[in-house]
């Protein structure tokens, strides 16, 4: 099928008005982010650990110790902490890993460059790969 010039223009002219009146206008209203949530630096992944260690542990977030904070390239979308019975993406991620020690020892951090957060227990944790440290 050969679509005319002047119509695949026209259309492609009125998708972009259409998606240019949405962003016009103030920003809508949102809710804080949960502690989960980050903006992307190794700085702002272990504010966000932190954050998130204090809130669980209930103690201040300056009295838990940093161990270690990297910049790491996950091997797929788990961020080295799969679930069972989880698919993932199946590319690398690149991202950060974040220990930290409170009163009820070590938490191991994974994160995504992107600003995904989570807390990996123990047993479930995967190294990140080998050799790819971004920092």
């Amino acid at each position: 099928m050969n679509i005319p010039m002047t119509i695949l223009a026209s259309l492609l002219g009125g998708l972009t008005a259409a998606c240019a009146s949405q962003a016009v206008g103030p920003p809508p209203q949102q809710s804080q982010p949960p502690p989960a949530a980050m903006s992307g630096s190794l700085e702002e992944a272990v504010r966000a650990a932190r954050a998130d260690a204090a809130r669980r542990s209930g103690v201040a977030a300056e009295s838990l110790l940093l161990i270690s904070a990297e910049g790491v390239t996950w091997s797929d979308g788990s961020l080295g902490c799969p679930q069972p019975d989880m698919m993932y993406t199946q590319a690398l991620v690149p991202g950060y890993r974040v220990r930290l020690r409170g009163p009820a020892g070590e938490m191991d951090y994974h994160a995504s460059a992107r600003g995904a957060l989570v807390l990996c227990p123990a047993g479930r944790a995967v190294d990140p790969l080998p050799g790819a440290s971004r920092m």
